[in-house]
């Protein structure tokens, strides 16, 4: 098709030393650890599948029920649920290979370091794993015990631990500190090449009946179209703070346009995730959708990062 990124040499992005053909990608949790999402979509036309976050062993994950929707959003709270490392790079990871992705592995950790062991056990992977997300979004158990990257010092630990894995990191953050900034900072200082700018916000839906949480852990992250406009805000401070920082924008991503507005606000490439759940091929339509919007502007991706600080569209012409 015309509007695939094969076809548009100018569509390529690049995030610190990794290019993409392609400006958008998976979400992390959204599409999988594996080749899931190939029976809807041709992967190897997006600039990348970023696999659901693995730690460096199995994890159950979180008690059923898991997921509900939450007004137009959806909440969630699968508990990283996983198949470990080990089990991915044998049994997963080839299918996902097979159909020409770049892939990008998403790891987490209770501890730095879990970070450190799951950051190793990808040592050993093939080139075609091209980067490795760090997910900081989610609980530890050192320091205050809240998020990982709610703090910067330990944030920039644990992107330091994962050095071990020999090649490119990024960082994901969580939206739901005041301290994105200073933490982008701090895990740039520490290694990691790009930030994920951001992962879901913390939430809950009550059922009417019993008047008790309606997911199994109680509370969930909250993600979809409603938290759009937080994603574009949070990419916004980040670039105007860190105009040197490459950002990977995601939140609420659905049509070309919300992944244009993360591109103008400082993102140099996008990810889909909730939206996969309503349209299992929703990352390359958006891909397609965003490269005509594009075209019929006469400008590549790339040339949209950021233009919200010098002009906006008009800086075009």
């Amino acid at each position: 098709m015309t509007s695939d990124s094969a076809a548009h040499p100018g569509s390529a992005v690049r995030l610190g030393s990794v290019e993409l053909p392609g400006p958008v990608m998976t979400a992390s949790g959204t599409a999988g650890h594996g080749a899931e999402l190939a029976r809807y979509m041709n992967l190897s036309l997006l600039g990348a599948v970023v696999v659901k976050s693995l730690a460096a062993y199995e994890w159950a994950g979180n008690p059923a029920p898991r997921v509900h929707p939450a007004g137009s959003g959806m909440l969630n709270a699968v508990g990283l649920q996983g198949p470990g490392i080990p089990h991915w790079l044998e049994y997963e990871l080839p299918a996902l290979i097979a159909t020409g992705a770049r892939v990008v592995a998403s790891i987490w950790g209770r501890s730095v370091e879990d970070y450190r062991l799951a950051a190793q056990l990808l040592a050993s992977a093939p080139a075609e794993v091209v980067a490795v997300e760090v997910n900081l979004s989610c609980p530890n158990l050192e320091g205050r015990r809240g998020i990982f990257s709610h703090d910067a010092a330990l944030s920039a630990q644990v992107v330091s631990a994962t050095a071990v894995c020999g090649r490119p990191r990024w960082a994901k953050l969580s939206p739901n500190t005041d301290r994105v900034v200073e933490v982008a900072a701090a895990v740039r200082d520490a290694g990691a090449e790009v930030v994920t700018l951001s992962n879901t916000l913390l939430g809950m839906v009550l059922d009417p009946a019993s008047g008790l949480p309606v997911l199994g852990a109680g509370g969930g992250g909250y993600s979809g179209r409603p938290v759009h406009a937080i994603a574009v805000r949070t990419v916004f401070d980040v670039y105007a703070a860190l105009p040197s920082l490459p950002i990977i924008g995601v939140g609420g991503v659905s049509d070309g346009w919300d992944a244009a507005e993360l591109l103008l606000a400082g993102a140099s490439a996008v990810q889909v995730g909730t939206a996969t759940f309503a349209d299992p091929a929703a990352p390359l339509n958006v891909q397609r959708a965003l490269l005509a919007w594009c075209a019929e502007r006469g400008c590549s991706p790339a040339a949209l990062t950021g233009l919200a600080h010098r002009g906006g569209l008009a800086a075009l012409a």
